[in-house]
């Protein structure tokens, strides 16, 4: 499995390791193949749409038969397994059948229905997709999410001074709705949505501070240069992002990985988002928690502010 080491920063002071061997282990196999897919080559690519369409009949089809049908070779197969983490080819298969199983019980209350959202779709046939992509993202996230991570995440943010957040096109709408859960517990937040006032305000954070980045691919530039600066400047960085290899995770103190399901209609907009504020919400409750009474009389003082501006039931 992929792991990678527990960095240092200046001063020597230890930084939580948010990609852990045992994370990888944890995360269910489909996930780690979507996660996994980007960095794959073309042919093992091949291999992991096969996959990912139809896990069910991939369980049952031998190496020869998976190269068949991926239009590859039974060395591509082998470069693919051994790319998310698997030794032998027979333990991936049972992973497969395994993990089918699940989705088929954990979703056996929705409509039957399977892949992309096709043009020729009812409306019937749509809601029923993204109510299955959508149930299974959440899962999934759920399933994914490392909870030391997500405490350290809660314990940097209960100690900073402030915590700046940043994000672009759907990572600023979660963004958005951390820095309001946040505000309505009395915490001082942040969120910039122009990439050049958020370099900015990053370049005069300190290590009282956090900083908050949003990313669905952790590629996107104005992302990790915001990160990066907060972090050269001392302040403890969180990642929120559905990849563990990119960009942004190699500048960030702690992870907060998610396992988004997008499709043809919903790339980067809708399934990421939908993982992301579960990350969210998870991430105020522990913080709202850790600080119940402060919290419980800033939510009271917030709700009195705007009750009286709303109108009198009829």
């Amino acid at each position: 499995m992929w792991s990678r080491a527990t960095e240092q920063r200046e001063g020597g002071e230890t930084q939580v390791n948010t990609t852990t061997a045992r994370e990888h282990e944890s995360r269910t196999v489909l996930v780690r193949i979507r996660e996994a897919r980007p960095t794959l080559r073309r042919s093992e690519r091949q291999v992991a749409e096969v996959l990912l369409s139809d896990p069910v009949a991939a369980a049952n089809l031998s190496i020869t038969e998976l190269a068949e049908r991926s239009h590859t070779s039974t060395t591509s197969v082998v470069r693919f397994y051994r790319s998310v983490g698997y030794t032998r080819y027979q333990d991936l298969r049972l992973d497969l059948a395994q993990e089918a199983a699940r989705e088929r019980l954990q979703t056996s209350d929705l409509p039957p229905v399977s892949g992309d959202i096709d043009q020729d779709d009812t409306i019937a046939d749509i809601i029923s997709k993204i109510a299955l992509s959508e149930t299974l993202s959440i899962s999934d996230t759920a399933a994914v999410l490392d909870t030391e991570a997500l405490a350290a995440a809660i314990h940097a943010i209960l100690g900073a001074r402030r915590v700046d957040i940043f994000g672009v096109g759907a990572g600023s709408i979660v963004g958005l709705d951390l820095q309001q859960k946040l505000s309505r517990i009395g915490l001082t937040a942040l969120m910039w949505h122009d990439s050049h006032a958020a370099l900015t305000t990053a370049a005069v954070l300190d290590e009282q501070c956090v900083a908050v980045a949003v990313s669905h691919s952790g590629t996107t530039t104005d992302t990790v240069d915001y990160l990066t600066q907060a972090r050269e400047h001392g302040a403890t960085t969180i990642a929120l992002t559905n990849f563990s290899r990119s960009p942004l995770t190699a500048v960030a103190d702690i992870v907060l990985l998610t396992a988004a399901r997008e499709t043809l209609f919903r790339s980067g907009a809708l399934g990421s988002r939908i993982a992301q504020l579960t990350v969210v919400d998870c991430l105020f409750i522990g913080i709202a928690q850790a600080s119940y009474d402060q919290s419980v009389a800033a939510l009271q003082q917030t709700y009195s502010a705007v009750r009286a501006r709303r109108l009198p039931a009829e």
